[in-house]
């Protein structure tokens, strides 16, 4: 990240030009010093320059060392990714290794104009830009919002003559590290052809995004990475995408742009086209031989308009589904996957690797990247803990096997199937020792199965439902006021969550101190002695 000017030499430099201390309009040069602290970032497109160094940096400390892994959550608006780095840093201390992933799915579902659709690719691309922009808004209003805080504690040491608290709020106000993070950005399937997908690239690389992770997905016919009906391109269409993403970031100068290739091999039974050998061993040779296809004979002969292949010696039909597009051998996912994340890298130029799977199983995962890395021996992945997994169903069952097999319990010792679920298996042995595995999970798969980032895609999604469904339920029944109180305020002040005074949480005291600059002691303030906020100052 570019070194940012310290206090003392923006001080330095402003004092050169206005050695009174204020500017012949009368404005402090202490005032100046902070405005110009507090915007972090001229432009989000530097956002982008910086976050690319920040991605590099932490993934060359992941090959280093694999307990160095990054982590991010789904965000659906710039407020939950606010608020979800202020917490980390509260907790932390930094921001180091927290990133924010955007959604297309929570774009499409939360975030278009269209309502709430399907993860299909159907939302306006715009919203996709939209969303980056609003979140690095909020996230560099965080910094606005703490830094003014900070400027505060030093002028208010500056009037009781306090140098010891003045030199630490100093310390302080150079040692702020700000709450702008890499945001891992997904662009689906480009929504279009390369030439589509280079466009919308540089919107969202404008807005901010240093990671763009795009799907091998057919545009216009894209669907959910767990649902069923996916269609995949030919690796050559794919590897041009990927070019388009990477000329997107040199045109614009981001040189360390991250880009994540994401394959749905492994749930996608589906292509939409055959496309054409032109030599052996190339792409679509390789993408060709794992299509299912049916011997040509008397009693199956090619009729007028149909495909024939040529296959080990002999013509055959590829297998063609009543809506036009051509079936893959049952069984062909992993072997697809590994050639696709091999082309990505080798080809593609993509820097890591995204394997959407159905269940959450390390050891499956950590084979296929074995495999991978045979080719490609710094494969890097990006995955998915997906809330569409059942994550204690599945833990629970993989449990339950893995006793069974080293016979320390019999089949029958646990329920099978949903019921598996029971709350009363919580604090039995396989329950605890499901807790403890969900604990550890991101811990194995990163060290494992080369994970560098692990990503919850929809979250916020989930936890804003179930959050408004537990306060609704009580404050409309019985609860009412308690209800609230114990629900959500008695519980951000316990915590320290600083949006429990939202007037300060959304910029009122900076507006007090902008007020103040220019004018001096006839600004009217929002924050006097009958601000309801007081009440919730700290002791």
């Amino acid at each position: 990240m570019s070194p940012r000017k310290t206090y003392a030499e923006h001080r330095t430099t402003l004092l050169r030009r206005y050695p009174q201390g204020v500017t012949p309009g009368g404005v402090a040069v202490d005032d100046i010093i902070q405005l110009k602290m507090q915007n972090t970032y001229a432009t989000h497109l530097d956002i982008a320059r910086d976050m690319a160094s920040v991605m590099r940096a932490d993934m060359a400390a992941y090959d280093a060392d694999s307990s160095k892994f990054t982590q991010s959550l789904g965000c659906w608006s710039g407020f939950h990714a606010q608020q979800m780095i202020k917490s980390v840093k509260r907790l932390r201390g930094t921001t180091k290794g927290a990133y924010v992933y955007m959604s297309g799915w929570m774009v499409a579902g939360l975030r278009n104009r269209f309502g709430h659709l399907p993860d299909q690719s159907m939302h306006e691309k715009t919203a996709v830009a939209d969303l980056i922009n609003e979140i690095y808004v909020s996230l560099r209003q965080a910094d606005e919002v703490a830094l003014n805080d900070l400027f505060k504690a030093l002028r208010e040491a500056r009037a009781k003559g306090d140098d010891v608290r003045e030199q630490a709020a100093i310390k302080a106000i150079d040692a702020f590290e700000s709450h702008v993070v890499p945001i891992i950005a997904d662009i689906d399937a480009g929504f279009g052809n390369e030439n589509a997908t280079y466009l919308l690239a540089k919107e969202m690389i404008k807005a901010g995004a240093c990671c763009l992770q795009i799907e091998n997905q057919v545009s216009d016919a894209k669907q959910c990475g767990h649902q069923d009906g996916k269609v995949t391109v030919p690796r050559e269409d794919f590897i041009e995408k990927l070019r388009a993403c990477r000329l997107a970031f040199e045109e614009l100068g981001v040189d360390d742009g991250v880009i994540v290739a994401r394959t749905d091999s492994l749930g996608a039974g589906l292509t939409q086209k055959v496309p054409v050998s032109r030599h052996p061993g190339d792409h679509a040779a390789e993408y060709i031989k794992w299509l299912k296809t049916e011997p040509i004979g008397k009693d199956n002969p090619v009729r007028d308009g149909e495909l024939a292949l040529y296959k080990d010696g002999a013509f055959v039909k590829p297998v063609r589904m009543a809506n036009g597009l051509f079936a893959f051998t049952e069984g062909s996912g992993r072997a697809r996957v590994i050639e696709d994340c091999v082309a990505a890298l080798t080809e593609g130029g993509a820097d890591l690797l995204w394997i959407e799977t159905d269940t959450p199983n390390v050891t499956e995962i950590a084979a296929m990247v074995k495999e991978i890395r045979k080719v490609a021996p710094h494969a890097k992945l990006a995955y998915n803990n997906s809330p569409s997994f059942n994550w204690t169903l599945n833990l629970r069952k993989q449990v339950v096997e893995e006793w069974v097999a080293a016979g320390r319990i019999t089949r029958d010792a646990y329920p099978s199937g949903q019921a598996l679920m029971s709350s009363e298996l919580d604090d039995t042995e396989l329950g605890r020792e499901t807790d403890a595995r969900l604990a550890r999970f991101q811990v194995e798969i990163s060290a494992k199965a080369g994970v560098f980032h692990n990503l919850i895609t929809l979250p916020t999604f989930h936890l804003t439902a179930k959050s408004v469904d537990e306060l609704s339920r009580d404050y409309f029944g019985e609860g009412r006021m308690r209800a609230y109180v114990n629900t959500v305020q008695r519980e951000e002040i316990r915590r320290g969550v600083a949006a429990v005074k939202h007037q300060h949480e959304v910029g009122s005291d900076l507006g007090d101190t902008f007020k103040e600059m220019v004018s001096g002691d006839r600004a009217l303030k929002a924050g006097g002695h009958a601000n309801t906020m007081n009440q919730f100052a700290a002791e």
